[in-house]
């Protein structure tokens, strides 16, 4: 259940804070009062409706707080899948609005508008003014059929939309497959033409970082000679290092034996000699093997060129050419085996259709049987809300095409008059009519999903007299089972209140403001004394509302039992 309603700098509320209870709690007050701003701040909160509609031109900052009280174990779970904290049987959700953002959170954590909708679906259920207008289309009749049959249906459903996908996919490759066969032939020769390219360059792994090298060496060889002729001039001959090397080590020699500091430096010396004459040697290898030909030159120029040019078409390496070509090769195979290739497709479509007609097949068997229960449960609802001959059924006709929501058709038929035939709800039903069949339906769907929550924005649009008694009385029967909060026009339904919350404006500083605040029950008899008369109350009205009070919660003790 809603326990608490909190909110800040909301259209006229600055702020206020409202304390809710179980069964039903009424809200009334003068029309303009402010009584939409409740709802609406409860549809920010929950993200059904943006702080742009509400939001006062002076503020920059607003709030909205919804605490439940659940023991949902549904509530629970999906706390848990969200990663969300769960609070011992409490669950608060938050809206903000700060310096043009909006932050939702959900016991504390920030969460995107979207996780806010799912928990609250399991929390609460919202009744808007229009919304029996839903009632008009057909796609919302199919959509209440699956959710009163949720619990069975869910499955089949995910398996169907996974069949459809797979359907649809395979149609739209056998229909690209049975495109213009000049395409097709066309497409042959471009790929036969990428893959001969591809091959007669005889591409091997690496080849382009050896190439590369050798060019690299190559296009600097006359300075890489120079350097060469120098380094060699410098460390051979008679002047050169090796000669002055040798001689050195000559003279270390002669005189190591006589100190042993004398003998690790000869050794040292020596060393070093060795390891010049192995240079000496390694560059007279370098110089005699090293030689500039402008041929090989031209030759890995253009071979460079060739493997760059079919990088820049294929992939940018070598590696992510060979990827391309057996990719292209893949494609070439199925072009040129059109026929078999056809064929599969034409396979994998029909086996996927008689996956789709299966999976609709299922739905619809649990559609029919969840279909006459409703039917049955709704007749029954509706006859409470003072609909004494009615006759209400609920129509599944199978469509030609299979969709990923089934293959079924689920039209809402209604006959409210005795001797009259069903028709479809659209075109018989009043304004006045669809609030109670509203009604009826949320009434049966409530007590099948165990909503704990129930808000009517005025769901007494277009009604009076004994229906509006029929209507007030449901109420108060729902009310014994979940908490209901209603907003209300008429008296018989605010008398049922158990508890009574009155919306009224006033003037501080200047400045307009909505409070609400709760009636105790000699204040309840004057708003009820008030919404019976309009502007003159006298005695006779208040006796009235008394009466109308007792009978109300002699009512409700009777729903109680």
């Amino acid at each position: 259940m809603l326990r608490s309603l909190h909110v800040k700098n909301m259209a006229l509320i600055e702020e206020e804070e409202l304390e809710l209870e179980e069964g039903l709690n009424i809200l009334s007050g003068e029309t303009g009062a402010g009584k939409s701003i409740v709802i609406g701040s409860i549809n920010v909160a929950l993200g059904l409706q943006s702080f742009r509609d509400y939001l006062q031109e002076d503020k920059d900052y607003a709030l909205v707080e919804l605490i439940f009280e659940t023991a949902s174990g549904k509530v629970r779970e999906k706390l848990e899948e969200a990663g969300l904290p769960c609070m011992d049987k409490e669950v608060i959700i938050s809206r903000r609005y700060q310096r043009g953002r909006s932050i939702s959170r959900v016991n504390g954590e920030t969460v995107p508008v979207g996780t806010v909708r799912e928990i609250a679906a399991l929390l609460i259920d919202l009744y808007g003014q229009h919304e029996h207008q839903s009632l008009l289309y057909p796609r919302y009749h199919l959509a209440l059929v699956d959710d009163y049959a949720a619990d069975r249906i869910a499955e089949p459903k995910k398996q169907c939309a996974e069949a459809y996908k797979t359907w649809s996919e395979s149609q739209r490759e056998l229909e690209q497959a049975m495109s213009d066969e000049k395409e097709r032939l066309k497409q042959i020769d471009f790929l036969s033409y990428e893959l001969n390219e591809i091959d007669e360059a005889q591409l091997r792994e690496g080849e382009d970082e050896e190439l590369e090298n050798r060019f690299r060496i190559l296009s600097h060889a006359l300075k890489i000679q120079e350097s060469l002729a120098e380094a060699e001039s410098l460390t051979d001959g008679d002047d050169g290092a090796m000669a002055k090397l040798s001689r050195a080590s000559r003279a270390l020699a002669t005189v190591a034996s006589l100190d042993g500091d004398l003998q690790g430096l000869s050794d040292e010396m020596s060393q070093i000699e060795d390891l010049m004459n192995d240079f000496s040697r390694s560059l007279a290898d370098y110089i005699d093997n090293f030689l500039y030909d402008e041929k090989e030159m031209n030759e890995i120029s253009a071979r460079l060129d060739l493997i760059n040019r079919l990088k820049a078409k294929y992939g940018r390496e070598i590696s992510d050419i060979f990827v391309y070509r057996s990719r292209q090769q893949k494609e070439l195979d199925r072009l040129e085996n059109y026929d078999a290739y056809v064929e599969g497709l034409k396979k994998k479509k029909e086996k996927s259709l008689s996956l789709l007609k299966e999976a609709c097949s299922k739905i619809s068997r649990i559609r029919k049987e969840s279909a006459a229960e409703l039917t049955e449960r709704i007749t029954q609802s509706l006859r409470e809300l003072n609909f004494l001959d009615v006759k209400f059924e609920i129509s599944l006709k199978e469509l030609d095409v299979p969709t990923a929501n089934g293959a079924d058709e689920a039209i809402f038929l209604i006959s409210t008059n005795p001797g009259m035939p069903v028709r479809p709800l659209q075109n018989v039903a009043s304004g006045g009519e669809l609030s109670r069949i509203m009604l009826a339906i949320k009434t049966v769907m409530a007590e099948k999903d165990g909503i704990e929550a129930l808000i009517f924005d005025e769901i007494d649009t277009g009604i009076s007299g004994r229906t509006a008694q029929k209507v007030a009385e449901k109420m108060a029967q729902l009310s014994a089972n979940c908490q209901v909060i209603a907003i209300t026009h008429l008296a018989q339904i605010a008398a049922m209140a158990e508890h009574h919350f009155l919306i009224e404006k006033y003037v501080e500083d200047g400045m307009t403001h909505t409070g609400v605040r709760r009636l105790n029950g000699k204040e309840q008899t004057e708003e009820l004394a008030r919404i019976l008369s309009g502007t003159f109350v006298t005695d006779a009205v208040r006796g009235s509302a008394e009466e109308m009070k007792f009978l109300a919660e002699e009512f409700r003790k009777g729903c109680r039992q």
